[in-house]
């Protein structure tokens, strides 16, 4: 098949500047090695405006004038398949440039929401799309409330990562590595709390921050290690940022902000962590750091929020909050994981073997060439 990938106008493919949809699309093109593959996404300085490698095409454009110049690009083109990530606004456009594709959209957040949609463009983005795949059957059900005919359409495809680019501190490798990195931050023999995400107050991690308050005491050596910037890359302190400094000043060397970090660099960020935890206060579609923190092997404490508990069984292989703005059931869930020893290494164990069997960038690529084969039979 002759396959078309439609990144958003937000981040450029490759993820050379990070980005959930362009992280997933880097770990599954390597199984379309049976198709030919053209992503489109836009441009940036430090890549070339086409590429091509093997059987994938990538084709950039302006941030500016990238819809009109994807859709007059696949005027040109005879695609089979002609998958839209993320902008349901957008597919008709697309569906009058290849009329004979056929069409997949994918959302990664809840693009059909009415402050984003109308109810007419929700309609023809229906009508345009052969298949719908969501990263969470909470996105689903956000669809199928408003739009309850295209349940039929709407198929939930999880994410997932490459499961060799990760070590865990069960085997000696991963030992290795945690050791050299908490040396790198100089946090051999501390406690480490591990935040990785956007510095943003949807995300909480003030809240973790707070949340040290209920546990010092207990654990003298205990350091919350924030990574992630304002955006992605982005490393400006706005306000909210510049309160995190603030609110962190008072616990001295207990908090440590390591800003952005390359999306290759975190897996032996992850390795370092006792404990992952994901803050998240808004409706998260289910953030892909899950899947990473499984697979290096830690224990993850989530909120549940959106599709988050969709893939954390709460006691199995983590923890799953439901007073999700209160700093201390972050401080309570800590201190079980710290206090139960046999219980975190479980958790990490099982989080890494659900990865195994059912999150790899394998499985991801396998379930959506399913989808493109039903859409063309």
């Amino acid at each position: 098949m002759r396959i078309a990938f439609i990144c958003t106008e937000k981040l450029p493919s490759p993820a050379i500047k990070g980005g959930a949809i362009q992280i997933m699309i880097d770990g599954i093109v390597p199984f379309f090695h049976d198709h030919q593959l053209t992503i489109f996404s836009i441009s940036d300085q430090s890549l070339p405006n086409t590429e091509k490698q093997s059987f994938i095409e990538y084709i950039r454009f302006p941030k500016e004038t990238y819809i009109n110049d994807v859709a007059d690009e696949i005027k040109k083109q005879q695609f089979h398949v002609i998958h839209v990530f993320n902008r349901p606004s957008h597919i008709s456009l697309y569906k009058e440039s290849s009329p004979n594709s056929k069409f997949v959209l994918s959302l990664h957040n809840d693009m059909f929401s009415e402050l984003k949609l109308t109810r007419e463009e929700g309609l023809k983005a229906i009508e345009c799309a052969d298949a719908i795949t969501t990263v969470s059957k909470y996105i689903k059900q956000t669809i199928v409330k408003r739009f309850p005919h295209a349940s039929h359409k709407v198929h939930v495809i999880y994410s997932g990562v490459d499961l060799k680019k990760y070590q865990t501190v069960f085997e000696t490798q991963g030992k290795i590595i945690r050791k050299r990195v908490r040396k790198q931050y100089n946090l051999q023999g501390k406690q480490v709390i591990l935040f990785i995400g956007r510095l943003s107050k949807t995300k909480g991690p003030h809240l973790l921050i707070k949340a040290l308050d209920h546990l010092i005491t207990k654990y003298p050596d205990i350091v919350l290690v924030i990574v992630g910037g304002k955006w992605f890359s982005d490393n400006t302190v706005d306000d909210y940022v510049q309160s995190l400094f603030d609110l962190s000043s008072r616990f001295s060397t207990r908090v440590l902000f390591t800003k952005y970090v390359p999306t290759e660099k975190i897996p032996e960020h992850l390795v370092m962590a006792d404990i992952f935890v994901c803050s998240s206060q808004w409706h998260e579609p289910l953030a892909r750091v899950h899947y990473e923190a499984m697979a290096a092997g830690v224990p993850i404490i989530t909120t549940n929020r959106g599709g988050n508990g969709e893939v954390i069984q709460h006691g199995e292989n983590g923890l799953v909050i439901n007073d999700y703005d209160n700093p201390k059931a972050f401080a309570d869930a800590i201190d079980y994981l710290f206090s139960n020893p046999s219980k975190k290494k479980s958790f990490g164990m099982l989080g890494r073997e659900y990865v195994n069997k059912q999150f790899q960038f394998q499985h991801v690529a396998d379930r959506l060439l399913n989808t493109y084969l039903q859409i063309n039979e």
